[in-house]
């Protein structure tokens, strides 16, 4: 047995017991021939004293002090001794384990270190290694504490949900991972097969079709833990791999996959904090998100909601509004209250001069159009371009925006998209620079009523708002409708800002989504070659259902504050989505390119082109 305790275990009421202690040498100590070390392991970290006048009689003395200093950095070792009482004034109020120790009667070296690319002790996250060089030796970044709390917590949040689904009679099915490539919005990575030369598969983007085939065939309450798979461009919250809670139900509508979503987290809410999590969430419909927040995914624990008032200054000889209105856009305006200000745990208690030009140099960096502002005073509203709004244009906006005095007014003008988009991000700036959301824990959202397709600004072609699955608001798409207006059942979860979920109710009659399909610019041919299998099953008796995935990896990270994803699992890609671990994506050998004929592929693309040049 190599111990009867882990490193964080001890505490005073072990003093005077026998024990065995087991991890990696995190520091070491020499105080005039007493050593010390810090032994570490995935539960804490313990002192180990090595006290020759402590020693009993017979004690090798010397072959014990011989080993212990063989002992570098971050060996691997295993320790019996007696637990005692530190001395007195030497006690770690910091850790658990900081009143004992354990005094060495034996030690093994169990396995020795290489010097280490980086400190694995506790240390800010100012201080960490690139994180390159983290991922290069993630198996050495895993040994810190905040690794292994991260993935704690990750496990305990998929263990709660696994039970609240076992409590509510879901099924846990697992889904293929080698299927058929379809369109879902995103690029596939695709797998080719030996004994079918010239066919591939592809790696799921989610389990949709399965899990509606699952309804199909009476499963009626699905779950799953999905691994799912994205060959995108690389962006800092997203990972090719990721994993997914992922459920579907058989007679539901909108509102009952929600409350079980709510019920879920609810559940996991109480078993992680031990505190209730209100519900139901608040539910806002998508234009009004828009509207007000400037994104689809708001952050709705603070004010500092946008108002269009174009309306109102309309009629003001402001030329850089004329000129905007004039062309078809509009003017946005946020209200920093003077009350937001007074609270706010930030430096100033106010927004001055200063302040609010280093705003304006932000807008223009971000590619703004323009920033400007107006300030509530006694004397009215006050800043270097009131003289060109008379004064009932001014009064209009003090009405319209709710302004007390020493409210601060911000004005973003431009095209509607652009508009709505920066005066989205300057409401997340003002938040975060301001500490609005300090201490206010956390808030989610149903954003509801999406739009069932949007249209492409490029090509103009029409495209899923979520995928091409969704059930139309109205059970119908109407021939003499515009696409653009239709909306869709479906629905995101939002968390502080962040979508976490999306789900929806799904087409179950296959004409209808054959009609869906068309309406994308499908083709007969390729609906029939791409979704035959699947608009067959839908015709063999199709419940009505829905459902919804909760990406785990972005809602476990939020919840424990962490900038990144890859601060929650354990083998990320890194920001290029490679893996420096193992080195991947990495060449393969011609001999299994040739398994595969993959290289005769290759070269009778390269003839044809070589023929096709020659003609």
């Amino acid at each position: 047995m190599y111990r009867t305790h882990d490193c964080g275990a001890l505490r005073a009421e072990h003093i005077g017991d026998r024990v065995k202690v087991a991890g990696w040498v995190r520091f070491s100590r020499d105080h005039g021939g007493v050593l010390f070390f810090d032994l570490a392991d995935s539960y804490g970290s313990t002192q180990l004293v090595f006290d020759p006048d402590a020693m009993t009689d017979g004690a090798d003395v010397e072959a014990l002090a011989k080993t212990l200093n063989s002992f570098g950095r971050e060996s691997v070792i295993a320790v019996s001794g007696f637990v005692r009482e530190r001395v007195q004034g030497t006690a770690d109020p910091r850790n658990p384990t900081g009143q004992v120790e354990v005094l060495i009667e034996n030690a093994i070296l169990l396995n020795t270190s290489k010097p280490m690319p980086f400190e694995v002790a506790d240390q800010k996250n100012s201080l960490l290694p690139g994180e390159d060089l983290r991922l290069r030796y993630r198996y050495l970044d895993l040994r810190r504490a905040q690794m292994i709390q991260n993935l704690r917590f990750r496990h305990s949040f998929i263990a709660s949900a696994r039970r609240f689904f076992d409590d509510e009679g879901f099924v846990e099915v697992e889904t293929p991972l080698l299927t058929r490539s379809t369109p879902e919005g995103a690029r596939d990575f695709i797998v080719p097969s030996r004994t079918m030369p010239g066919r591939f598969y592809a790696l799921p983007q989610s389990p949709q079709l399965y899990k509606q085939m699952l309804m199909i065939g009476g499963i009626d309450k699905y779950y799953q833990i999905a691994r799912c798979f994205r060959d995108e461009d690389s962006r800092a919250d997203r990972q090719p791999e990721f994993t997914q809670i992922d459920l579907e139900m058989s007679f539901v509508d909108e509102k009952e996959v929600q409350a079980t979503v709510e019920r879920l987290l609810a559940h996991v809410w109480k078993t992680i904090y031990g505190t209730k999590l209100q519900i139901p969430f608040t539910r806002v419909p998508f234009q009004e998100a828009i509207a007000k927040y400037g994104t689809d995914a708001p952050d709705v624990r603070f004010g500092l909601e946008i108002v269009n008032v174009t309306s109102a200054v309309a009629s003001a000889s402001y030329d850089v509004f004329k000129k905007i209105i004039g062309k078809g856009g509009i003017v946005l305006c946020i209200n920093l209250k003077s009350s937001l200000l007074s609270s706010s745990p930030s430096d100033s208690s106010s927004l001055g001069r200063k302040e609010v030009d280093r705003l304006i140099e932000w807008a223009k960096g971000e590619g703004m159009s323009g920033l400007t502002w107006m300030r509530l005073s006694q004397e009215g509203l006050s800043s270097n371009i009131v003289k060109y709004f008379p004064l009932e244009v001014r009064d209009a906006l003090v009405k319209m925006m709710g302004a007390e005095l020493g409210d601060l007014l911000l004005f973003i003008g431009g095209p509607k998209i652009q508009a709505t988009k920066a005066a989205g991000a300057l409401r997340v700036k003002l938040a975060k620079d301001l500490g609005l959301v300090n201490g206010k824990g956390h808030g989610f959202v149903w954003v509801v009523d999406c739009p069932l397709v949007t249209k492409d600004a490029v090509s103009g072609r029409l495209e899923p708002f979520h995928h091409p699955f969704v059930m139309p608001s109205k059970g119908r798409v109407g021939a003499d409708e515009d696409p653009a207006s239709i909306g869709g059942l479906s629905y995101d979860l939002v968390l502080d800002g962040f979508e976490i979920g999306s789900g929806s109710i799904r087409i179950h009659d296959p004409e209808l989504q054959r009609e869906v399909f068309g309406m994308l610019g499908m083709t007969d041919g390729e609906i029939e070659r791409k979704f035959g299998f699947f608009l067959e099953a839908l015709g063999y008796g199709a419940p009505p259902h829905g459902g919804i995935a909760l990406g785990v990896d972005r809602l476990v990270s939020i919840l424990l504050g962490c900038d990144s994803i890859r601060e929650v699992i354990a083998f990320p890609k890194n920001k290029r989505f490679q893996s420096l671990l193992d080195d991947s994506p990495a060449e393969v050998e011609e001999s299994k390119l040739s398994e595969l004929q993959l290289l005769s592929l290759a070269e009778g693309e390269d003839e044809a082109k070589a023929k096709k040049k020659r003609r």
